[in-house]
């Protein structure tokens, strides 16, 4: 039997339809056209030191079943580079299986090996779920291991990364590469970016509720 909508009814929802289209609307032309997604990262980047130190940490992020993802392709760059230019004795790289597909921690190694860094200072941790995991896991790797400890993540992921590791028990300096900084020189990219920042502010607030940060 067909649903029978009545004429009033169908008229509500028509204009409950084009507040939500106008809304998304107005949300889109915002984070297209001013720098709310630039004032939004700065928010989060938290606090950025010398990437200089003994152990870098560098924390999965996206993945597909059979390749890293972009945020995690650009953390591992990054790690690259500090690497040669910040006196590491050791690296730890933290991120467990996602979408089927091998640790995230796996293939981002696998290409810091194939970028020329020695496999022997490379440590994985393979099973974290999120960044909460990353840091206790790691604590447990490192929780014995002297020295300057740096975490490296995206700009927009270093407020809850750095915090929920100093929460787990990790004293680590926080530094943050530019990651959104390089999507929103575009237009194009703005909106996937705010809706991105919307994602990470929730989980921060998650974080915070559950005590994690």
């Amino acid at each position: 039997m067909r649903l029978q909508i009545s004429a009033p009814v169908r008229l509500m929802l028509l204009r409950v339809l084009r507040r939500v289209l106008a809304a998304i609307g107005a949300l889109y032309l915002t984070a297209t056209l001013t720098p709310i997604d630039r004032w939004w990262t700065n928010l989060l980047t938290g606090p950025v030191y010398d990437p200089k130190g003994d152990v870098l940490i560098v924390l999965g992020g996206d993945a597909f079943p059979d390749a890293m993802g972009y945020g995690s392709y650009l953390r591992a760059l990054y790690a690259v580079r500090y690497w040669r230019d910040g006196g590491y004795r050791q690296i730890v790289v933290s991120g467990g299986p996602s979408q089927g597909g091998p640790p995230i921690a796996t293939q981002m190694r696998d290409f810091i090996v194939s970028q020329g860094v020695p496999a022997t200072v490379i440590t994985i941790e393979p099973t974290s779920y999120s960044t909460h995991e990353n840091a206790l896991h790691t604590l447990e790797i490192l929780r014995n291991v002297p020295g300057r400890k740096v975490l490296l993540t995206s700009d927009y992921h270093s407020f809850r990364a750095y915090r929920a590791f100093r929460k787990a028990g990790l004293n680590v300096v926080s530094s943050a590469f530019p990651d959104n900084y390089k999507s929103i020189g575009n237009w194009r990219n703005r909106w996937s970016v705010f809706l991105g920042l919307c994602l990470e502010t929730t989980k921060i607030a998650y974080y915070f509720v559950r005590g994690w940060i």
